[in-house]
């Protein structure tokens, strides 16, 4: 079992939590093993699979690797470039000396898009996938897959638990004090829009009116939770804005500590 080491104090800490989490995983390895998730219905289910996963590899690659002003655009829009001198990692947030994707580890890469709650690498082709699917005709049988087949339903469902953590308000903010470059903002109003199109796209095959119809209380947990979380990341913006500008100062880098801290104990999901 891996576990997220920040998470570490908050399922094992206390004992009746520590006991209650290993019921957890004691059960769903019991469960697994008696009873194996059933296979995909359909053959062709597989196939359909196959297609989601060329599609939406193809549309992350694109803008990922392949747009021009896309590095610029992460640096900028995320505290990534100082996440490396804060020390807050077992390991040195880039594996090479350069300002490439290839050069980040991964643990950082979903850390930096978290803290914006933006969460890009999470959902960033998925609704390209599915719409594709939706215009050539295979809504029905996308929605028979989530209905029928619990490895496609739990992917969606993890999809649509990290597109209710997001927030585009979060996200444009960030764009709007950090992003100087009109190229990078025009970007980031792309990706926000994309976002809302896999918003939409996930709501069509599962059916749901809103994100995490069916599980309410996760919906209140993190609605709960917002209030907290927005305003860290307002301050973060700040700091970060303080600190391009002064970048020797020591008091600056500790309150950015902070608010990295802040955020990633509300949001629960880091890297």
């Amino acid at each position: 079992i891996t576990e997220q080491g920040e998470m570490v104090q908050a399922k094992f800490g206390i004992p009746v939590v520590a006991q209650n989490q290993l019921e957890i995983y004691t059960t769903a390895v019991l469960l697994a093993s008696i009873k194996p998730p059933s296979p995909p219905r359909e053959e062709t289910w597989r196939t359909i699979m196959d297609a989601l996963g060329e599609v939406s590899c193809k549309a992350y690659r694109s803008v990922v690797f392949e747009h021009p002003h896309f590095i610029s655009y992460f640096r900028a829009a995320t505290p990534e470039s100082e996440l490396g001198n804060l020390n807050i990692g077992s390991r040195p947030a880039r594996r090479k000396v350069g300002a490439s994707v290839h050069n980040l580890r991964a643990i950082p890469w979903i850390f930096a898009w978290t803290q914006t709650r933006l969460i890009l690498p999470s959902w960033l082709g998925v609704g390209d996938a599915l719409n594709q699917l939706i215009k050539e005709g295979k809504k029905a049988e996308l929605q028979k897959m989530y209905e029928a087949w619990p490895f496609f339903a739990a992917t969606i469902d993890l999809i649509e638990m990290i597109l209710a953590k997001a927030d585009m308000r979060i996200a444009g903010l960030y764009d709007d004090v950090l992003v100087d470059d009109p190229a990078g903002k025009k970007l980031g109003s792309e990706l926000r829009q994309k976002f809302m199109e896999t918003v939409r796209a996930i709501c069509e095959v599962t059916g749901h009116h809103k994100l995490l119809e069916t599980n309410p209380a996760l919906r209140r947990l993190i609605e709960m939770r917002n209030p907290y979380i927005d305003p860290i990341n307002i301050l973060q913006v700040e700091v970060l804005r303080r600190a391009r500008a002064d970048p020797r100062s020591v008091r600056l880098r500790e309150a950015l500590l902070i608010t990295i801290n802040g955020i990633a104990a509300g949001m629960r999901n880091t890297g």
